[in-house]
């Protein structure tokens, strides 16, 4: 091992409970789609064959979520797909891994400052104030970008200071957000008829109910990203949490998103016919309303939105000022990111990067942030790829490596999340799918995106020069290179 008095490896505070890596995963993955894709779920498969599809994806997910658990509990650290990829494979795989992850993190980042004033505007329509240009026929407000600054500036804040004050606050959210959601859910269920669920599935012959749940089954992954917030922030755990705790919490936020996306499409079905409410913008909304003919609960559905949208961005940009960190601190990218804050222990120059970029991308409004957020998806599921082949490779390179927690399927969810991820990849680029990057915008967000990567790993090149493959092992491994 090499001495930790040879390099100075920037550090940073350990300060996140067990309940606080379960909220970062779990609030990461809820979001605000019950509410805005609901009525796709609902007319593309029906209540039941949207849960069958949630199940099925889910199911996916969790054996991509057990090798993440299993490097995770391994290498605990921050950056994590990083770190397992430049374990497994060296420098130049832990950079592409790294840079389609940022870009992954930080599009979800943007979503959400976006989404944050849009929710509002739902909740105030007031707020719509003066109309400054408008992007794909999205309009952009001033106030809207006013919002979006001031909820950028809370959330940089909030993990600039201390990662404890963003996993409390990501805590604290979380239970408010099972809270409100329990109050309408349960109000749905008595006020509802459990009759609203006929028809249970939206075609009316076994090849279009199969169908119906494809549509939606593939679109599954999407809502589940997320629980590799876990991963990014390991190092970060309290020390009296094991490693084998924190890599059996991202299969166990899994399974929790899994029973609240079911409970939500069944609810919303049972509270109001599901086939009167699909053009509804939000459906989810308009079905608890109906049932309960109650304004107040339908503004309470919006105000849990805007309570999963923030748990959602928290969770997203203290993953990717981690990844960043990790990045700079390895000396792959510029080193600077890599500093750690000397009283808050936080990587401070990541926050402020990630808060700047979050801004200036929140700029082009909705109509852009969904292409950015459809791009970013993509380049997650090639993380998502990346770990299931690091867990394979670590596998047959370091057997002797000290594995807290190890995968119950061995190497066959290795091949499985391959498998998963590629097919996911597939879809995304296969011209006809659903979820297909559509030409010329997003397929452009991407090359340009591919390119720029490029010209930084050729730009960064003195960087990496400039310390030792013994130096870069210890900064960004630790006592595990």
């Amino acid at each position: 091992m090499i001495s930790k008095t040879k390099f100075n490896r920037p550090h940073l505070q350990k300060g996140i409970s067990k309940a606080g890596l379960f909220s970062l995963a779990f609030g990461a993955m809820i979001g605000v789609g019950w509410v805005t894709a609901m009525g796709f779920w609902l007319s593309s498969a029906g209540p039941l064959g949207a849960a069958i599809a949630f199940v099925l994806g889910g199911l996916l997910m969790l054996e991509i979520g057990f090798c993440y658990a299993e490097v995770t509990s391994a290498l605990p650290l921050s950056g994590g797909e990083v770190a397992y990829a430049y374990k497994a494979y060296g420098t130049s795989k832990a950079y592409i891994v790294g840079w389609f992850l940022v870009f992954g993190y930080l599009s979800v980042s943007a979503f959400e400052a976006v989404s944050v004033s849009k929710v509002l505007s739902y909740l105030i329509p007031s707020i719509d104030q003066v109309q400054l240009y408008s992007v794909n026929d999205s309009p952009i407000f001033l106030s809207h970008i006013a919002l979006s600054a001031f909820f950028v500036l809370v959330i940089s804040a909030i993990n600039y200071t201390g990662v404890k004050n963003s996993a409390r606050f990501q805590v604290g959210l979380t239970i408010l957000f099972i809270t409100l959601t329990f109050v309408f859910v349960i109000a749905g269920l008595v006020m509802g008829d459990w009759s609203n669920l006929d028809p249970l599935f939206s075609g009316n012959s076994t090849g279009s109910v199969a169908t119906g749940i494809a549509m939606v089954l593939v679109t599954v992954p999407f809502w589940f990203v997320g629980f590799d917030t876990i991963p990014q922030a390991a190092e970060e755990a309290n020390d009296t949490i094991s490693a084998k705790t924190v890599g059996l919490l991202i299969p166990a936020s899994i399974a929790a998103a899994v029973c609240f996306y079911i409970l939500i499409i069944l609810s919303t079905s049972i509270a109001a016919p599901w086939n009167e409410i699909l053009n509804d913008q939000l459906p989810t909304a308009k079905a608890f309303g109906n049932a309960t003919e109650s304004p107040f609960l339908v503004k309470l559905i919006l105000v849990t939105a805007l309570v999963g949208l923030l748990t959602s961005w928290n969770g997203f940009f203290l993953a990717g000022s981690r990844v960043l960190f990790a990045m700079g601190r390895g000396k792959i990218i510029a080193p600077f990111l890599g500093k750690s804050h000397p009283k808050h222990e936080t990587p401070y120059n990541a926050v402020l990067f990630s808060g700047a970029a979050t801004f200036l991308a929140s700029l082009m409004g909705p109509g852009a942030m969904v292409a950015f957020v459809n791009v970013g998806s993509l380049c997650i599921v090639i993380a998502f790829l990346g770990v299931s082949a690091s867990f394979l490779t670590l596998r047959k390179k370091f057997p002797d490596l000290h594995r807290p927690f190890k995968a119950p399927g061995g190497r066959l969810f290795g091949f499985v999340g391959i498998l998963g991820s590629l097919s996911i990849l597939t879809i995304m680029v296969f011209p006809n799918s659903s979820v297909s990057l559509i030409w010329p915008f997003e397929w452009g967000i991407f090359l340009t995106l591919s390119a720029l990567g490029a010209l930084l790993w050729i730009l960064s090149a003195k960087s990496r020069k400039s310390v030792s493959k013994k130096e870069r092992d210890y900064m960004i491994l630790e006592k595990f290179e």
